[in-house]
């Protein structure tokens, strides 16, 4: 009697923990399957995407996207956003170039993560302490950063000769470029950050529930402020692998590289209300849009075509993300 009053039991908590499971992790899931859909599909149709120097220089090109994702993840978990990294990237390559040319590379290369840094920090205090959304802050230095990279070089190329910085965007180390190996440090990092310290747990907690958190004695001003200072220092990361990758420093670099990195922290399963946030989804999604834009040049769709597929698929992402994630997470409670 009491053997098959027990069964059912252990039946029932064992569906009770794997639906707690997929609720949990289902925007990493989700995406994991699109990738893999993906990727099968453009293997069986484009002859050269299984080659091993395309994917090679597909997990170089997305690098950037990867790394400014991560910080992204910490940024929208708190319930903002920031559309200034782009600008960012663009005035951060730029710099470079430009100061590369006058002096030590080295001293270049730390002075430009000090530039992103700072306005990250900028725009942070300004949302924080200013309490002004946002939205409205790096909306608003998305358009005065690119000012200033195309004020200070008259829209021109500044080329970079330095082997130091050149090797960190066409070196390879055990097969693959140098800039994916640091897009896997970032990952790792950042996963550690999110799941395994105070840090990740306040930032999550300010996207959730801030006034709990606030009223528990936590300064959520600090941690709205830190998470934009660190889109700002992640994005002149990006900016200086793109810069050395083309051994020039462009101020037009990533015009409308937001848009792909929250498009890829949102297929993630990331919530642009706040509150959830995955970084392994998150690097999932931005190899998901590289092998989106590698397939369909590979087989002969327009350039001009990638954008609009990427505006497409955040639209579709958000869509996801409010409805069927909020029903799947209600019926499995």
């Amino acid at each position: 009697m009491t053997t098959t009053t027990a069964a059912p039991a252990s039946r029932q908590k064992s569906k009770g923990s794997r639906s707690a499971f997929v609720t949990k992790h289902f925007g990493v899931l989700s995406i994991s399957l699109v990738f893999v859909v993906l990727f099968v599909f453009f293997s069986v149709q484009a002859d050269a995407f299984l080659s091993v120097d395309n994917l090679v220089n597909v997990l170089r090109q997305i690098a950037p996207t990867v790394i400014v994702a991560m910080a992204m993840t910490f940024v929208i978990t708190t319930g903002q956003i920031d559309l200034s990294v782009g600008s960012v990237l663009g005035l951060s390559a730029a710099a470079l170039g430009l100061w590369a040319s006058s002096g030590s590379a080295v001293l270049a290369l730390l002075l430009v993560l000090v530039l992103g840094l700072g306005i990250g920090l900028l725009t942070g205090a300004l949302t924080a302490y200013g309490r002004l959304q946002s939205f409205i802050v790096t909306l608003a230095a998305l358009t005065a950063v690119r000012g200033v990279a195309l004020l200070v070089t008259e829209g021109y190329s500044a080329p970079i000769e330095a082997p130091v910085i050149t090797a960190l965007g066409q070196a390879k180390f055990l097969g693959l470029y140098v800039p994916t190996w640091i897009a896997i440090g970032v990952v790792l990092l950042a996963w550690y950050v999110f799941g395994k310290t105070r840090l990740g747990r306040y930032v999550v907690a300010v996207g959730s529930n801030a006034e709990s958190l606030r009223r528990a004695g936590v300064d959520i001003r600090k941690i709205r402020m830190a998470v934009l200072g660190m889109t700002g220092i992640a994005a002149a990361l990006a900016g200086i692998l793109t810069a050395a990758r083309l051994s020039s420093g462009s101020p037009n670099s990533g015009t409308m590289f937001e848009l792909e990195v929250i498009t890829a922290v949102v297929l993630g399963g990331t919530s642009l209300m706040g509150g959830r946030g995955s970084i392994i989804g998150s690097a999932i999604g931005a190899l998901t849009l590289g092998i989106i834009s590698n397939g369909l040049v590979l087989l002969g769709v327009d350039v001009y075509w990638v954008p609009i597929v990427q505006g497409i698929i955040l639209v579709v992402a958000i869509l996801l993300n409010s409805k069927i994630f909020s029903r799947f997470a209600g019926n499995a409670a």
